[in-house]
């Protein structure tokens, strides 16, 4: 039974006290065990943390960079294996697990720039003699929290602009499949990454804790459900940190009557069920304008009856398994609630087995019509491979129910109207949005994060966001007098 510790200081350390179970969801065996680390191992990990940061901070932004280059390529080299690791703890499906990392060297690629954007402003002669500019500092310690969808590419969201504007980093995955972090963190060693700059602790609830009210922890990262986003933005930031907490979604495509429909399905197809729908931005309603609703299940229903479900790890698969047997019942019964409040069902895939697979976490895709704004799965996020679609009379009757919905992540118009498409983008009330673009995550040089309920703090992710976030500035204003009058000034100065 392999046995995953933590990665402190360089290198693996020993077990902790308490463990927990990490399965292979496409079977349903127990593979490893993961150490939880307790508040006192996580107190160590930020002490050697905080040691190793004055040196890094130190250490040019130029060379901070060729590490994250050198990185960068050992990632690529390592590409087969880190996908794999991913498909064999999450359940995603091989190309699927590389396109997640290939997201996440993006941000790595954009940190690689760390030179540039961490230049500051200079103004010469603000007043007599006088100059000011400004710095972008690191913080000191930092720290990123990740969920189990992402295993690879969330992390990268954090971690590699942190570490490039001189921070160091305290990492806790999720400990449903922290193998590739793991593997990460042992890339970053090989690319000369000093010891005790990226960390990586594994754990629950317990070391969470410890992260959230730790001294010495300067800022937190979060990406996870919305309950957990706004605990960790409420207990970080009352111990003073800063914080940013992307929390959970329900993305609406607004699929109007004009729209290429073939292109819509396509996209549909890939956005509700990639992944089994295990995604941030995963649409999971499509709100059907006028009689457009009825030509989309025509073409929709046979598709989904169609998804290749398997184990990821297989080439030909389409849709691999759910994470965990708890989440397998909990998107299960939303199918179930769905029912008993009215929904047609018109796609079950809660019967589906999957031949010498008969105990992985496994959910055919699922699709719901006359789904009803009152509905729970109208209102919650399901996280799986469910799609509902909303019968709307109009534009206006769309836009109004993505507005008023709790959360505010992504959202996608499809129609083939410029001026349907520039009134959406100007007036939906959504961070993110797609024309035409069903799942619009933002590249490395943008920022990610959703608006309302979908994100608690005021920055996003990666992206400029993310510079400004690991990043404090200071304003210095300087006169080098010829001379003291020696008289004492009283009044607020002013540049003259």
């Amino acid at each position: 039974m392999q046995q995953i510790n933590h990665y402190i200081n360089g290198r693996h350390t020993d077990k902790s006290e308490r463990s927990a179970a990490v399965f292979e969801p496409a079977t349903g065996q127990h593979k490893a065990n993961v150490s939880l680390a307790s508040a006192i191992e996580v107190d160590a990990a930020v002490e050697l943390a905080k040691k190793a940061h004055g040196p890094w901070s130190e250490m040019t932004p130029l060379n901070r960079s060729r590490i994250l280059f050198k990185f960068k390529a050992l990632v690529e080299a390592n590409m087969d294996e880190l996908a794999a690791m991913i498909t064999r703890e999450h359940g995603k499906v091989l190309d699927d697990a590389k396109g997640e990392i290939i997201r996440g060297l993006e941000v790595v690629e954009f940190a690689c720039g760390i030179p540039h954007l961490l230049k500051g402003e200079h103004t010469e002669q603000v007043g007599g003699g006088v100059d000011a500019w400004t710095l972008n500092q690191s913080l000191g310690v930092v720290a990123g929290i990740a969920p189990f969808n992402f295993p690879v590419m969330v992390p990268m969201w954090m971690f590699p602009i942190a570490i490039a504007a001189g921070n160091t980093f305290i990492m806790k995955p999720s400990e449903k499949d922290p193998t590739s972090v793991m593997r990460m963190a042992e890339l970053l060693t090989e690319a000369g990454l000093p010891d005790g700059v990226f960390n990586v602790v594994n754990g629950d609830k317990e070391a969470v804790d410890a992260l959230l009210t730790h001294k010495d922890i300067q800022a937190v990262s979060f990406v996870g459900s919305t309950p957990i986003a706004e605990y960790i933005y409420q207990t970080a930031a009352a111990h003073g940190k800063r914080v940013q907490a992307l929390g959970g979604a329900k993305n609406h495509m607004l699929l109007m009557p004009d729209a290429d429909l073939d292109q819509a399905v396509s996209a549909l197809m890939g956005a509700a069920y990639g992944s089994a729908g295990e995604r941030c931005m995963a649409i999971s309603v499509v709100l059907a304008v006028g009689d457009v609703g009825d030509a989309l299940v025509e073409k929709l229903l046979p598709q989904i009856q169609a998804l290749k479900v398997g184990n990821g790890l297989e080439g030909e698969m389409e849709m691999g398994p759910l994470i965990s047997a708890q989440h397998l019942e909990k998107v299960r019964g939303y199918v179930d609630t769905g029912v008993a409040e009215g929904a047609t069902l018109l796609a079950d895939g809660r019967q589906l087995t999957v031949a010498d697979h008969e105990q992985g976490y496994f959910l055919g895709g699922c699709l719901f019509d006359h789904v009803t704004p009152e509905m729970t799965i109208y209102k919650e996020e399901i996280f799986g491979p469910v799609l509902a679609i909303v019968r709307v009379k109009d534009y206006s009757e769309a836009l109004a129910l993505i507005n008023e919905h709790e959360f505010g992540n992504g959202t996608a118009i499809f129609t083939q109207s410029g001026e349907a498409a520039r009134h959406f983008c100007h007036h939906v009330q959504v961070g993110m949005v797609g024309v035409n673009v069903p799942i619009p995550v933002p590249m490395a040089f943008h920022s990610f994060g959703g608006w309302k309920r979908s994100l608690f703090g005021p920055l996003h992710m990666h992206g400029p966001d993310g510079v400004r976030f690991y990043t404090k500035r200071k304003a210095i204003t300087a006169r080098w007098p010829k001379g003291n009058s020696g008289q004492a000034e009283f009044v607020m100065p002013t540049m003259k």
